[in-house]
């Protein structure tokens, strides 16, 4: 269905000839207030605050590359033919978060190695900050009319989500006179109920990693269905969507390391946390 509802400008603040977009300001305060939330969640659990500000700073840059670098190998055929500047600019678009989660992971367990605490714990105090990072994140894609679904071709549909959401939204969601679906939403909606879970979670499970596995499988669910409405995908092959086959590669991972270390972890006392039932029936045991 037609529409003719203006966009919002991309530019948040112009300095000189240079543009600082909505794009960068929405993705640096998601990634300040996941690193907060971080530092507040690894004083709670007794580990220094400096470590979450250690692992930012290499983390964040090797996440970038890393996001860069998924999208240019998915999208090759794209840039093979063109000037091999291309695939380092970032400011035209193409990142993927999938790459900056690999990126992260990596990092992440380097450094834990380096500095000899267990990566799990580390990555369970993570988990919350970087789900609230992706929340927030996908509102740069709102500014930008990026990571949509397909058009809306039903005006009852139109009107339901008129009804639903702030006008602002589907206004911006009409897109050189037609209405599309807003996924970014949809995705950002679900990372906030994946938020509020590991929120829940954290408190309650005694097994170091659990929580950190959890996010990779409910974020990868939600994912793997909002991918499939989007307009964008990469392809691994065919009509084979890279995202929806990493997310189901991830889930059953996750799954797979779930299940594991709650059968073989919860017998060993320093991979269990001083929370939940299943630590609370062995202190029990023990003072017997």
């Amino acid at each position: 269905m037609s529409c003719d509802a203006p966009a919002l400008d991309r530019v948040f603040l112009q300095i000189g000839s240079l543009p600082i977009y909505w794009y960068g300001v929405i993705i640096a305060t998601g990634a300040f207030l996941a690193l907060l939330i971080g530092m507040r969640e690894a004083d709670r659990v007794g580990m220094k605050k400096d470590l979450v500000i250690d692992l930012v700073v290499y983390a964040i840059p090797i996440s970038i590359i890393c996001a860069r670098l998924y999208y240019v190998i998915f999208e090759w055929e794209r840039y093979a033919g063109g000037p091999w500047w291309d695939i380092f600019a970032i400011r035209e678009g193409g990142i993927a978060i999938h790459g900056a989660l690999i990126g992260a992971m990596l990092t992440a367990i380097v450094f834990t190695r380096v500095k000899k605490i267990s990566f799990w714990k580390l990555a369970d105090v993570l988990a919350p900050s970087l789900i609230l990072g992706q929340a927030i994140g996908r509102w740069g894609n709102f500014m930008n009319q990026e990571a949509h679904g397909g058009p809306i071709m039903n005006q009852s549909v139109i009107d339901m989500h008129y009804n639903l959401l702030p006008d602002f939204i589907m206004d911006q969601m009409c897109i050189q006179g037609i209405y599309y679906f807003p996924t970014f939403l949809y995705e950002s909606l679900w990372n906030v109920l994946v938020l509020i879970l590991l929120l829940w979670l954290r408190r309650r499970n005694p097994i170091r990693g659990v929580v950190f596995l959890t996010y990779i499988a409910t974020y990868s669910v939600g994912r793997f269905f909002i991918e499939g409405m989007r307009t964008d995908s990469l392809y691994i092959v065919g009509n084979l969507r890279t995202a929806q086959f990493i997310s189901i590669l991830l889930i059953v991972v996750a799954v797979g390391l779930i299940l594991y270390r709650w059968k073989t972890v919860s017998k060993r006392y320093e991979d269990v946390d001083k929370i939940g039932p299943i630590n609370k029936k062995k202190n029990t045991k023990k003072k017997k």
